[in-house]
């Protein structure tokens, strides 16, 4: 309006804005370009690396990275460039049995869970993946590839694990499958005074943080990868092994990776408290 007075009437600008009681403000603001560029195309590389990184994992990263936008930006960049993850089947509406006697872990290194997961070479040849990882820093200690595993290989890697770790856990949780109710297994146990915790038949809701490692793991390394052979196999699982540990971000853990996590609960005790 204030536009139109001036070219009908040869009015003054000042005179225009007078009549249409309109802000001086409101006239002369220009919308700035923020440039978001650099943003966009660092959201897209994170993304294209870490397929399976939602919106709030890529924020941790960006903010990692010193990139100082706005969370509310950054949303909106990140579905402008269609980067959302197709949302998962909703769970059943079904509570899960938990097991009353059984605790959290209390501090870091107490208690370990391991579980057994399987994949398959290029050449559609089976292998099996041991996972053991501590429930208490969320640290991922060994991921064994073997074309079959045995009772003894259990008990070697755990030996292995606590050695590395200075240490022995208090408790170990796992299914009944054969190789950890193994005799080699129960008699490293006995020896080391570990209790083996036992899920009962056919509830992996008793053993959640090492199941809960397994959908990751599935989803950011054995569904990404394709493995030549069982040596390649090792090479880019104990590279995502190394990655998850020291960069993936964890909600439960303060969006920390696990090992600063422990880095910081040795410095200050009472840090996750």
């Amino acid at each position: 309006m204030a536009h139109y007075l001036q070219e009908a009437y040869a009015v003054s600008l000042r005179r225009s804005i007078h009549i249409t009681n309109v802000s001086p403000s409101m006239w002369y603001y220009k919308k700035r370009d923020r440039g978001d560029q650099l943003l966009r195309m660092r959201m897209k590389e994170i993304a294209a690396i870490r397929v399976r990184y939602g919106f709030e994992r890529i924020l941790i990263m960006l903010r990692r990275e010193g990139f100082k936008d706005n969370h509310k930006r950054v949303y909106r960049v990140y579905r402008e460039e269609g980067l959302n993850l197709r949302s998962k089947r909703p769970r059943r509406s079904r509570n899960g049995a938990h097991r009353l006697e059984r605790v959290d872990a209390p501090a870091i290194n107490r208690v370990w869970s391991m579980d057994f997961l399987q994949d398959a070479l290029l050449n559609g040849q089976r292998f099996r993946i041991l996972a053991i990882v501590d429930n208490y820093s969320k640290k991922c200690l060994s991921l064994l590839v073997g074309k079959s595993l045995r009772g003894e290989d259990v008990r070697n890697e755990l030996s292995q694990d606590c050695k590395e770790e200075s240490c022995f856990p208090e408790r170990i949780q796992c299914d009944n499958g054969s190789e950890f109710i193994s005799k080699e297994v129960d008699r490293w146990a006995y020896a080391n005074n570990v209790t083996l915790d036992f899920s009962r038949p056919g509830t992996p809701t008793d053993n959640p943080y090492v199941e809960s490692f397994n959908g990751k793991f599935r989803d950011e390394c054995l569904s990404m990868n394709w493995f030549m052979d069982l040596e390649d196999a090792r090479e880019k699982i104990e590279e995502y092994r190394i990655d998850y540990n020291t960069v993936r971000p964890h909600s439960s853990i303060f969006d920390l990776p696990p090992e600063e996590f422990i880095y910081l609960h040795q410095i200050n005790p009472e840090f996750s408290s």
